[in-house]
């Protein structure tokens, strides 16, 4: 019988997040990459490789490791055709070309749903690719392989894809949850020094808003992770990882269809940053500069302790992120990042912020003012910390 009334039904989806930790991933753990890749019916799955063209120079084995595992298991997976390589960082999500070329390859194949996209490098090449993944077919199953601690800590545990477009980070993009995640603690053995700290920035932040224990933990680990201690730096990429995919998991909003966005603390500043030095900043830094900021404000504006200020800032010194960069200082500029976050959410600004380590809430308006106040300290502790350093060299 024909009604007037609202016909509104609630579902879900049930997804399943599958995430992985080995430390070889193409040689004795390889059973772990083999059953991810289930076959299509009476068929072997078929599977298309895509490589960071960074960690392909840097590991020049990698290529010949991968065809080397194909023919181990030549009938248990299909190749489909070359395996892949593109630019790394941002250059990758910059070139809408770059994602073009994607498409056809994928179109070329004659991959459908049911085949595998392998792409083994840093968070920019798992957005760039996860996104061409993500629209072809309306999805073709995608595995990451993280190829640097930050997309091993955060991106590449998350269910976000993406690339940059009209000079704004992230504007293109789509949800999608892959089909799988592996992180591999030999793929980090290569990477500079400089990426390999700027994964933290992301631990700091998560463990900041979930945990304080976590957070003291890291604090007393931060010189050996510098140092590239893998005894105190891999238990805290996975801890990272794990309070990342229990927020998407868990938290009750994987697609960010509400207001909030908490895990992107410190982030309004950090994507603007990023932009606003042509990339010159790397997302780690710009996270870590953004986080440094946030925490100062959180103090002035809001009561959290001087001493977590402390904390925290001494905490990302002695991992070795950079606190200051001269774009830090064009406040008009960067506050435009403001209206350009509440854009890419929509709704109300909403900013997460501090009250004590552990305790987050949300504020939708911003004292300037007091922002620019929680700039300028932050870049005094900078300067500071880099004339000890120097001085310490000179002594």
């Amino acid at each position: 019988m024909p009604t007037d009334a609202p016909a509104d039904i609630e579902f879900s989806i049930p997804f399943v997040h599958r995430l992985r930790f080995t430390r070889d991933i193409l040689g004795a753990d390889e059973s772990v990459l083999l059953d991810l890749l289930e076959p299509s019916g009476d068929l072997p799955p078929r599977v298309q490789f895509w490589v960071d063209e960074s960690i392909a120079q840097a590991q020049p084995d990698l290529r010949h490791r991968l065809r080397a595992f194909v023919m181990r298991h030549e009938g248990r997976i299909t190749p489909t055709g070359n395996i892949q390589v593109l630019p790394g960082g941002e250059i990758v999500k910059n070139d809408i070309h770059l994602l073009e070329r994607m498409l056809k390859v994928f179109h070329a194949a004659n991959l459908d749903r049911r085949s595998y996209i392998v792409v083994i490098g840093g968070g920019a090449v798992l957005d760039a690719v996860g996104f061409a993944a993500a629209i072809a077919h309306r999805g073709i199953r995608l595995i990451r392989l993280p190829t640097t601690t930050l997309a091993q800590a955060d991106s590449g545990v998350g269910v976000k894809n993406s690339v940059n477009l009209f000079h704004k980070k992230n504007w293109l993009g789509t949800f999608a949850v892959p089909w799988g995640i592996i992180n591999d603690s030999s793929l980090l053995s290569s990477l500079p020094d400089r990426d390999f700290v700027c994964g933290f920035s992301e631990a700091v932040k998560v463990t900041l808003l979930k945990d304080a224990a976590r957070f003291s933990e890291l604090c007393s680990l931060a010189t050996r992770i510098r140092e590239r201690d893998m005894t105190a730096a891999e238990p805290m990429i996975r801890i990272s990882a794990e309070f990342h995919r229990a927020h998407i998991t868990r938290g009750g909003d994987p697609f960010e269809m509400l207001e909030a966005r908490p895990l992107d603390y410190g982030h309004w500043s950090a994507h603007k940053l990023e932009v606003m030095s042509d990339f010159q900043l790397k997302h780690g830094e710009a996270v870590a500069i953004g986080v440094a900021v946030d925490t100062v404000y959180s103090s002035l504006m809001f009561g959290l302790p001087k001493s977590d200020v402390a904390r925290v800032l001494q905490c990302l010194d002695e991992l070795g992120l950079v606190l200051d960069h001269p774009v830090l200082h064009d406040t008009a500029t960067l506050f435009a990042g403001l209206e350009e976050f509440r854009q890419h959410l929509g709704g109300r600004l909403t900013l997460t912020m501090l009250e004590a380590v552990g305790r987050p809430f949300e504020v939708h308006s911003v004292d300037y003012a007091k922002m620019g106040e929680a700039i300028a300290q932050v870049a005094a502790f900078a300067k500071t910390q880099q004339s000890g350093r120097r001085k310490h060299r000179i002594g």
